[in-house]
């Protein structure tokens, strides 16, 4: 079983071909804004071209942009292999990541968002059990309601930059140790965008 996982909701670029389990190939790097060039090159130089029997794409929070493209490489390629496709939360994979690697305790998730805020959500110390929804805050207002001293994400460092004290753990969503979270229930593959999108489509401005 192989399944391949794109992952382009923060400033990394982030793809892998996993079999059972396992990464058989991968490519990760902070592309900034560069994931539109850069993603299917990403996928042709996994083995076999990415060739998956399913594919696990990142829903969001974060860049709006990047979770647009993330998601519509994943759905063209779905429907060219005629595989399943479904998502996952990029709060998830974080928060994962850190009870693998470094938390004991309450894990609080942060990803860089727009108009200086963060989305967040905090989860168990097993990294799987979310305790809050997925939020999106004006970070001078989350530094002052979050009382942990660690946090892990693509917002950390803002997060402890506004408080004044903590330990800030850059984390970006690693497609390759997507097994990790393999075993949650799927997510839709559209879009979560924590809040509203800045831009909107003419048929949304037109409702409006």
């Amino acid at each position: 079983m192989r399944i391949l996982v794109i992952d382009t909701a923060t400033q990394a670029l982030s793809v892998a071909l996993l079999e059972d389990g396992q990464p058989i190939g991968h490519f990760h790097e902070i592309v900034g804004r560069g994931h539109a060039e850069a993603l299917l090159p990403a996928i042709a130089a996994l083995p076999d071209g990415g060739r998956a029997d399913a594919i696990a794409v990142d829903v969001g929070p974060g860049s709006f942009t990047g979770v647009r493209i993330g998601i519509a490489a994943a759905r063209a390629l779905a429907l060219a292999w005629s595989v399943p496709l479904h998502g996952y939360s990029a709060f998830s994979l974080i928060a994962a990541m850190a009870a693998a690697d470094h938390q004991e305790g309450p894990i609080a998730v942060t990803i860089t968002g727009g108009h200086g805020e963060l989305f967040w959500q905090l989860f168990e110390a097993d990294g799987r059990t979310a305790t809050t929804q997925p939020a999106s805050t004006p970070i001078a207002t989350l530094a002052t309601q979050l009382d942990m001293t660690q946090f892990y994400g693509t917002g950390a460092e803002a997060l402890v930059t506004a408080r004044g004290d903590g330990t800030a753990i850059a984390l970006y969503p690693e497609a390759a140790r997507y097994s990790l979270i393999a075993a949650l229930p799927p997510l839709a593959p559209s879009p979560l965008y924590g809040r509203e999108a800045d831009a909107k489509t003419i048929a949304e401005r037109t409702a409006s």
